[in-house]
């Protein structure tokens, strides 16, 4: 029955085969993000809300900024970071060793490698690992294990009815897309995603209508569980246009484009650290809890998602408030934490660390701006903002869709003009480094080499000569 079913579906014509398929994993995609938002919030409660007694702040759209500022009970919280990465790195090794990581390099891999091959066991082993990961003070995205979550039924769904490789491909892409747009609530950024995340400085066009419709259905049903507020506010959004704006946006693209740059060569200096004392892996993951634990004491901004800290610095409040270098401390311990939770053998997603990142990187340069440029008074959102897009966008290889993420997560496009400027610079740094979030993607369409690959070759090149 299930082959004469593949048989006459697939002999459908293709624009009829991915529309149909499109759907199909928007509902997946949507519930997926759905389930993993509902266990993300079931692990924050059990681990940092009744063990830690620790309550930190909501982003405007999740249940607002109220919330704890700091951490009270520092020895339940350590023990709480430590026990949830010994739990996840157990889950993860045990059971999935693919699960292990941010996800969202796992599929973007499979698109290119085996779009076929993605096992549904590291589907429900992701959902665990990362919620119990970021839910006891890990810090990681929630993006990373959505993408992989509806990218391996996407995987499974294209095993089943043995689809060819073109439809297998796009079927995980969109996937990949789709589960991201529903989980920030951007359903255009994600479909964009799914077509420009794959290469480093290439686009799928085919992948954007496929995407566009799955996003939009799984945007549908994410919404419809948890709201469709964005998950930001942003108020009184606005930029004042000055000879002083425009020099601190272009050393905001600068310090932007470095920090990315900074932030992929730490987390992957991690990563291959824990491969090479792979037989002391419960140790390490049990160290990197430990030490983001120690993070957490002095600047619980860099623990967990650090949503609701970023939304009070978009208000006017918060790490606002302190001096210039402590506002680019919390930036780059985020960068230390994110590797040490992430790279050591937990699992969650890098995207949302890397939009923490970029938005106190924005808030160190207008704090530093503002006593040279009057004209940037009041203007402190703006930068944030910016900084959230020019330095994630930049180093992911993806300036439009996180533009568009952005816009979307903050329900503002005032800021796009500025943001051009400072992702364009960003995105010039890091080529000129040939870096990369996302080791997996290949160069283009028609490159099918990876930056990594390509670095490797030019070592053992300048090795031989």
């Amino acid at each position: 029955m299930k082959d004469n079913f593949a048989h006459k579906f697939n002999a459908l014509n293709r624009s009829t085969r991915q529309i149909s398929l499109s759907i199909f994993i928007g509902i997946v995609a949507g519930l997926g993000a759905t389930l993993f938002y509902g266990a993300l919030k079931l692990a924050t409660s059990l681990f940092l809300n009744k063990l830690a007694g620790f309550y930190p702040p909501n982003a405007a759209g999740e249940g607002g900024p109220i919330g704890d500022s700091v951490i009270k009970n520092h020895l339940l919280f350590l023990f709480s970071v430590t026990l949830g990465a010994l739990m996840a790195g157990v889950i993860v090794f045990l059971l999935a060793p693919e699960a292990e990581g941010h996800g969202t390099d796992a599929a973007i891999s499979a698109v290119h490698k085996n779009p076929k091959g993605v096992r549904l066991r590291v589907v429900a082993i992701k959902i665990v690992a990362s919620a119990i990961t970021i839910g006891s003070g890990g810090s990681g995205g929630r993006e990373g294990p959505t993408a992989q979550i509806s990218a391996g039924i996407g995987s499974a769904v294209a095993r089943w009815l043995n689809l060819d490789e073109t439809d297998a491909k796009m079927v995980v892409a969109v996937g990949l897309g789709s589960g991201i747009g529903a989980i920030f609530k951007a359903p255009l950024g994600g479909a964009i995603l799914a077509s420009e995340i794959l290469f480093a400085s290439d686009f799928e066009i085919a992948y954007l209508v496929p995407s566009m419709v799955a996003s939009g259905v799984a945007y549908v049903i994410f919404g419809s569980a948890y709201g469709f507020a964005s998950v930001f506010s942003v108020p009184n959004a606005h930029f004042v246009v000055s000879l002083g704006a425009f020099i601190a946006i272009a050393l905001l693209g600068l310090a932007a484009g470095l920090t990315g740059v900074a932030y992929s060569k730490a987390f992957y200096f991690t990563v291959a650290l824990a491969r090479r004392l792979k037989k002391f892996r419960y140790f390490l993951v049990v160290l990197g809890g430990f030490l983001v634990g120690l993070i957490g004491f002095a600047f619980p901004q860099d623990v967990g998602t650090g949503y609701g800290y970023l939304q009070q610095v978009i208000d006017g409040g918060g790490a606002l408030n302190k001096a210039f270098i402590a506002i680019l401390i919390i930036a780059l311990l985020r960068i230390v934490a994110t590797s040490l939770s992430i790279g050591l053998g937990g699992s969650g997603g890098v995207f949302g660390p890397g939009v923490v990142i970029g938005g106190y990187l924005g808030a160190s340069i207008w704090k530093l701006g503002v006593g040279f440029f009057p004209s940037l008074a009041h203007q402190e959102a703006a930068f944030v903002v910016i900084g959230m897009t020019a330095c994630f966008g930049s180093i992911a290889r993806a300036p439009l869709a996180m533009i568009a993420l952005i816009a979307e997560m903050t329900n503002t496009v005032v800021y796009v003009g500025p943001t051009l400027i400072a992702i364009t610079i960003a995105l010039g740094v890091v080529t000129l480094f040939g870096s990369t979030m996302y080791e997996s993607q290949t160069v283009s369409r028609d490159d099918q080499r990876t930056l990594f690959e390509l670095r490797s070759s030019k070592r053992s090149k300048a090795l031989e000569h």
